[in-house]
């Protein structure tokens, strides 16, 4: 099944209705400049509102969003929290990804401005570079001054080039309403939404349950039917 991944929550009640819908990982932003940024003393708050509902069963992935911040404060608020995972979306290079205590998913910005010819082979090295590192790319829009979150697409087509080689998360104006194309035609590992789920700069439950929904409807409908499956392969 299509990873899912949604960012940027701010109240405990909206991380449970992704999570009751069937989220795979929450995103929580740490980052200074972000609109969604959470200040450690909030998210120690939210994640342990949500803990203490949700109980001992399994639940989803907790993820730390973070931009060219030092790496004791990432750590720091990883081992604060007991957060399972770190995106990273800022600059950080190799030798910086490796003093993460966690797994990490490493955002690479997609530059919509610049012809597939310049940038695919820039983006073939860098998602190369990190899955061989054993990180998890994410592929977002680049949009300057900004890390992430600003819910613009790119040319899903590169998008597509690259998962047939690569283990990709796919991000950048994901919503429930163009997700399901999404997954169908990039047929990445992952999905990755934030904006894409809100109203007024807010979480929307109806909207990010439409959301979850799209992705596992389409799931379903791509699985491999009868001898296919036995084959391992799918009939389109």
């Amino acid at each position: 099944m299509t990873h899912i991944k949604i960012c940027g929550f701010q109240r405990a009640e909206d991380a449970l209705v992704a999570a009751r819908a069937g989220a795979d990982a929450i995103g929580l932003v740490f980052v200074p400049s972000a609109r969604r940024r959470l200040a450690v003393e909030a998210a120690e708050a939210l994640v342990s509102e949500f803990r203490s509902q949700w109980g001992e069963r399994p639940g989803p992935q907790w993820v730390g969003l973070f931009a060219d911040q030092p790496v004791e404060e990432v750590n720091q608020t990883v081992a604060r929290l007991r957060l399972d995972a770190v995106q990273l979306c800022g600059g950080e290079l190799m030798a910086y990804c490796r003093q993460m205590t966690v797994p990490v998913y490493r955002v690479i910005a997609v530059d919509p401005a610049l012809p597939q010819s310049v940038i695919l082979p820039k983006l073939m090295i860098l998602l190369q570079r990190h899955t061989m590192a054993g990180h998890q790319p994410v592929l977002d829009t680049y949009v300057s001054g900004s890390y992430g979150g600003t819910g613009q697409a790119f040319d899903w087509q590169l998008a597509t080039d690259l998962a047939g080689s690569f283990s990709i998360s796919l991000a950048g104006g994901l919503t429930a309403d163009n997700v399901a194309q999404a997954v169908r035609q990039v047929r990445p590992w992952g999905v990755d939404t934030s904006s894409g789920v809100e109203t007024d700069g807010q979480k929307d439950p109806a909207k990010v349950r439409a959301f979850v929904s799209a992705v596992r409807q389409t799931d379903k409908a791509l699985e491999p039917k009868g001898l296919a499956r036995l084959l391992g392969r799918s009939w389109r």
